[in-house]
């Protein structure tokens, strides 16, 4: 089955926040876009809007994993959200593991001079923007 192009959209679930990252058409970088904030339905609709304006072909969701690997409650909220975002839209909706990227995005911001309340912010679009970057380099080695 051939792989599908285009571009991706990344999310790392927040308690107030949605961080969204989307990549290049050819899949080689993501980069931040913004933040929507949580709360169905709201979040979904923000999402599909998100999806339609920039014409993106799949949504990578980031899965909280324990550091063992195994499920907690918010990785079953991350499976969760991902089932009921693809039910409202019509392209793949992926699980990524994103095992310490908010440490990571808070770490590298931090190290950039960042202060607090702009790091917050901040935070949820760069830990977005390294899940999405870890699985477009994933798929490059296939």
């Amino acid at each position: 089955m051939a792989e599908l192009e285009g571009r991706v959209l990344g999310l790392d679930l927040g308690d107030v926040r949605i961080g969204v990252a989307i990549s290049d058409p050819e899949r080689r970088l993501a980069v931040p876009l913004g933040t929507v904030h949580t709360g169905a339905p709201a979040d979904l609709r923000a999402i599909a809007s998100l999806v339609r304006e920039h014409d993106v072909t799949a949504v990578v969701v980031g899965l909280p994993l324990r550091m063992s690997g195994g499920s907690g409650t918010r990785a079953a909220h991350a499976t969760r959200f991902a089932s009921a975002l693809g039910s409202v839209l019509e392209v793949p909706v992926i699980l990524q593991d994103e095992r310490l990227s908010s440490v990571e995005a808070d770490r590298a911001l931090r190290d950039a001079g960042a202060g607090g309340r702009a790091r917050r912010g901040a935070i949820d679009r760069s830990a977005a923007t390294i899940i999405l970057q870890a699985w477009l380099d994933g798929r490059s080695h296939r």
